[in-house]
C-alpha cells in the first residue's frame, strides 16, 4: 500500500514537472508588435526674425507605421526597440511650405509591466531616441539641418491579451528630437520636433 502511494505521488510530481516545464518553454521572452502611430510634432522653434510666433518653423503631422521588438528579462522587465523606415516631413513658415526632410528615429526603452499575467497589462517605459536626419531640402537648397539628434524617450502603454500569443496594444510615446537650422552657413533657428506618438496595434508573443 505504501509503495503504491509512493509510486502514485512520484508519478504526480513527474507529471506536474513536465507540465511546468512545457509552460515555461512556451513562454518565450520575445514579443513583436506592429502599430500605426499618429505623429504629432511639438511645433516649437526659435524665432527666425525675432518677432513672434508668426516666424517660427512648423513640421507636419502624419500617421506612420511602426514595428517594435521586445525582450522580457523577467515577467515585469522588458527592453523594447522601436523601428520604422525614414519618414518624410514637410517644413512650413507662415503657412507656406519651405522644404522637406527625412528622419529615421529608432528608439530603445526599458519597460516595467505592472500586471504581466493579467488580461489588461499596463506598462511604463523610458529610454533613448537616436534620429538620423537626411534628404534635407530647405529654402531651395540654401538651408540645412544637423545630421542627427539624441534625446530622451518616455512611454506608457497597455496590452490587452486575446490569448496566450496574441494581444492588442495601445501605446503613447514622447520623443526628444531637435536640430539646428542653417542658411548660408549661419544658424537661423533651432527646431524642436519633440513629437508625441499615439499608436494602436497588435502584438505576438512567441
Amino acid at each position: 500500500m505504501k509503495k503504491s502511494a509512493l509510486l502514485a505521488t512520484l508519478v504526480t510530481l513527474l507529471t506536474l514537472g513536465f507540465a511546468v516545464e512545457e509552460a515555461v518553454a512556451q513562454e518565450s521572452p520575445w514579443q513583436v508588435r506592429v502599430r500605426a502611430d499618429y505623429l504629432k510634432p511639438a511645433d516649437k522653434s526659435d524665432s527666425i526674425g525675432g518677432v513672434g510666433a508668426s516666424d517660427r518653423l512648423h513640421v507636419n503631422d502624419k500617421t506612420i507605421p511602426e514595428v517594435d521588438i521586445s525582450y522580457f528579462f523577467t515577467p515585469n522587465w522588458a527592453a523594447e526597440l522601436v523601428l520604422t523606415y525614414p519618414q518624410k516631413q514637410d517644413v512650413s513658415l507662415d503657412g507656406k511650405k519651405i522644404g522637406t526632410f527625412k528622419h529615421l528615429p529608432p528608439t530603445l526603452t526599458m519597460q516595467y509591466h505592472f500586471l504581466p499575467q493579467a488580461q489588461f497589462s499596463p506598462y511604463l517605459g523610458a529610454g533613448l531616441n537616436y534620429t538620423r536626419i537626411s534628404s534635407v531640402d530647405l529654402l531651395n537648397g540654401a538651408g540645412r539641418l544637423d545630421n542627427s539628434s539624441w534625446g530622451l524617450a518616455l512611454q506608457a502603454g497597455l496590452d490587452y491579451k486575446l490569448d496566450q500569443n496574441w494581444s492588442l496594444n495601445l501605446d503613447v510615446k514622447k520623443l526628444q528630437i531637435r536640430s539646428d537650422v542653417y542658411a548660408g552657413g549661419d544658424k537661423i533657428s533651432r527646431v524642436k520636433i519633440d513629437p508625441w506618438l499615439i499608436g494602436v496595434g497588435v502584438g505576438y508573443r512567441f
